[in-house]
């Protein structure tokens, strides 16, 4: 089992189990009252929407990845998308909320399991490929139906909020074994997006310092140096303020 196999394994173990966490006591959560309007009938329907949203979209997202060389930025779009799921649950006052969290998260689940499939197919090795394919099978379900466990004891004694805090902790972590696939690029598409574009002349990658400068890069990163700098320019510190705007007495007396 090569590197790519165990660190998409580790991924859908932290997916899995996080979920696990929910599955056990998302109906009750919804028909206990925790969000308005809630009862079995629309938590039969938020399932329905879930496996609905996926069903439509896997077939044709799984179409179009086949064709694709970076597949694992699509498996880490899916699984942010699954990993925000949790936390709509947590904020959810209606259960237009759960509607909407279930849609996105057949979103996620529809980009990321034909990708993540496609990955793993990929890395089969010839002659093992049932063993490989079982020993994924146990770990996940182990892990699941030890958070399935675990999931309603802590519903039980620290309240559903924890539950869904812990469940979006571990999707996350799911999400960080995807970056270190492909972990120069990773970087670079996490850069890409905390970055201004116009620090980088307006391109979606990120630039070498020598890049920027030089022409239009120069340029725009100059305006992002005076962005910085202005306020300071505008609101001088406390301290020396004697000394920028001084007293009028004291320059009578050539102070």
């Amino acid at each position: 089992m090569n590197r790519t196999m165990k660190l998409l394994m580790l991924s859908d173990i932290f997916v899995l189990t996080g979920f696990g966490l929910i599955q056990p006591i998302i109906a009750i959560y919804i028909n206990g009252g925790g969000v308005a309007g809630g009862s079995m009938l629309s938590a039969g329907l938020a399932s329905a929407l879930f496996l609905f949203t996926k069903s439509l979209v896997q077939l044709p997202f799984g179409h179009y990845v086949d064709r694709q060389s970076d597949k694992t930025k699509w498996l880490f779009v899916g699984t942010i998308l699954m990993a925000g799921v949790p936390l709509i649950y947590v904020s959810a006052s209606s259960i237009y909320h759960i509607y909407i969290a279930e849609v996105i998260y057949g979103l996620g689940s529809g980009l990321a399991y034909p990708t993540w499939l496609g990955l793993w197919s990929a890395n089969l090795d010839k002659g093992q490929e049932s063993f490989q394919w079982s020993v994924y099978s146990t770990a996940t379900g182990l892990g699941t139906a030890a958070t399935g466990a675990l999931g309603a004891a802590v519903a039980s004694f620290v309240g559903f909020s924890a539950t869904f805090i812990l469940a979006g902790v571990l999707c996350l972590l799911g999400c960080i074994a995807l970056f270190y696939l492909d972990y120069k690029n990773g970087w670079r598409r996490i850069m890409a997006m905390l970055v201004p574009s116009i620090c980088w002349g307006g391109g979606n990658s990120i630039r070498k310092l020598s890049d920027l400068l030089h022409g239009k890069g120069r340029h725009n990163f100059g305006l992002c140096l005076y962005g910085l700098a202005k306020p300071s320019f505008i609101y001088p510190p406390k301290d020396h303020k004697a000394d920028i705007y001084p007293d009028p007495e004291r320059l009578s007396k050539g102070e």
